[in-house]
């Protein structure tokens, strides 16, 4: 498995990785992880994690496109190679996420063995997302490894609706697997210290209503339009409280700071191990969702289903191929409409107790983990039975790696 990520850190794709992976030691399959430099190391069975050279002064890797992903990726492509090609370990398969896909379907073809193609985003998307750039030859190149990637391989897992369309759009849906990342933000439950010590610890009352919002501080994720919106909801809930869990130290202080001059009522927790995240849940009172781009579900979206708490969402496609009218408060994209949203289930309980059963009612019929199991092992099976069957035609090929080595 090949993974250009911090492994393990929790966000986005590594959570994804982690329960990819998971699900297949689980089946009893052997996984050899070949990833960044940076992250922790986490306890599997049948899991071997091997990682690239760290360069001077990298402790961290952002999130999207980036130098430091370049300068990592050409390493990680080199401890690649030395592993596949130069271990005495013949491998069943290679499960490539993100831009590794390249390297994974070449490879793939040069030791005769299925590929597996991971699409946890668009790569040409991710150039606007991130506004990384806005060179055409860029896009091109980005447009052109993407279809590399999804053409070249036997399988190709998506992970929402709109990225399984666009697979189909290239002409390769027979060969492609929607899994949503049902799993992706959970961790194990680990005892918590309440929802009123948890509120005190963070200078809440017991009574005090609590929007909640976890994750990253990319700008697509739209925390701007959280701190407008919550200037105008502390006008029509005067005690409300806005948690923000997550961002940077460095992202954290700047809100903080736009914060304090706009009168907001946020209380910025900066970022918390995973497994206190479910505490903040059980703390608040409403969730929010305010994306303002991007077409990927966020991972946490499957967890707050299940949460008992009313989920407040951008009425985008990013939120909308999941969730329902009926199971959340869609509004759109403005504080006005956001403040809106959260008003209305703050203020009226009855209203709120149905989205959340109506919440819970979805996640139970769409997005339980049996179904994520049953869709892994069925992306599998095709990847494994396609080892009888001729690769597609990509730009590059390769001859088949000497047997006599050992399987994993």
């Amino acid at each position: 498995m090949l993974a250009p990520e911090p492994f393990f850190e929790p966000r986005g794709t590594p959570f994804s990785e982690f329960h990819r992976i998971k699900a297949l030691v689980e089946d009893g399959h052997h996984v050899d992880l070949v990833t960044y430099p940076v992250g922790r190391d986490v306890d599997l069975p049948r899991l071997r994690i091997i990682r690239t050279w760290r360069p001077p002064l990298v402790r961290a890797v952002p999130i999207g496109p980036s130098v430091i992903k370049l300068v990592l990726d050409a390493l990680l492509t080199l401890t690649i190679l030395r592993v596949a090609l130069f271990a005495r370990t013949r491998y069943d398969a290679i499960h490539s996420h993100e831009e590794m896909g390249v390297i994974g379907v070449w490879l793939a073809r040069r030791l005769g063995i299925p590929h597996l193609y991971d699409m946890h985003s668009s790569l040409p998307q991710q150039l606007g997302n991130f506004k990384y750039s806005r060179s055409s030859l860029l896009r091109w190149v980005f447009e052109r490894a993407e279809h590399y990637m999804v053409g070249g391989s036997q399988v190709v897992i998506t992970i929402c609706q709109d990225l399984q369309d666009t697979v189909h759009e290239m002409g390769v849906g027979d060969r492609a697997v929607l899994i949503e990342n049902v799993m992706g933000g959970d961790v194990d439950p680990t005892p918590g210290p309440g929802r009123e010590a948890l509120r005190a610890a963070w200078g809440l009352t017991a009574t005090q209503p609590v929007v909640l919002y976890t994750g990253t501080f990319e700008q697509y994720q739209g925390l701007d339009l959280l701190l407008e919106a919550s200037v105008r909801l502390k006008a029509a809930v005067p005690d409300v409280a806005v948690l923000v869990v997550g961002g940077a130290p460095e992202q954290v202080a700047a809100l903080a700071a736009r914060a304090q001059a706009a009168g907001a009522p946020l209380v910025l927790t900066g970022q918390r191990p995973p497994t206190d995240v479910p505490h903040f849940v059980d703390a608040c009172d409403v969730l929010v969702s305010p994306r303002i781009s991007g077409t990927n579900t966020p991972l946490k979206i499957y967890s707050y289903l299940r949460s008992g708490r009313p989920i407040v969402a951008t009425n985008l496609r990013t939120h909308t191929q999941v969730l329902t009218p009926d199971a959340s408060v869609l509004v759109e994209p403005t504080p006005e409409a956001l403040a809106a949203g959260l008003a209305h289930v703050l203020e009226d309980r009855a209203a709120a107790a149905r989205i959340a059963d109506a919440a819970r009612g979805l996640a139970d019929a769409r997005y339980s983990r049996q179904s994520y199991l049953q869709r892994t092992r069925r992306a599998y099976a095709m990847l494994l039975a396609s080892r009888q069957v001729p690769p597609p035609p990509v730009p590059l090929t390769g001859t088949a790696a000497s047997s006599g080595q050992e399987p994993r």
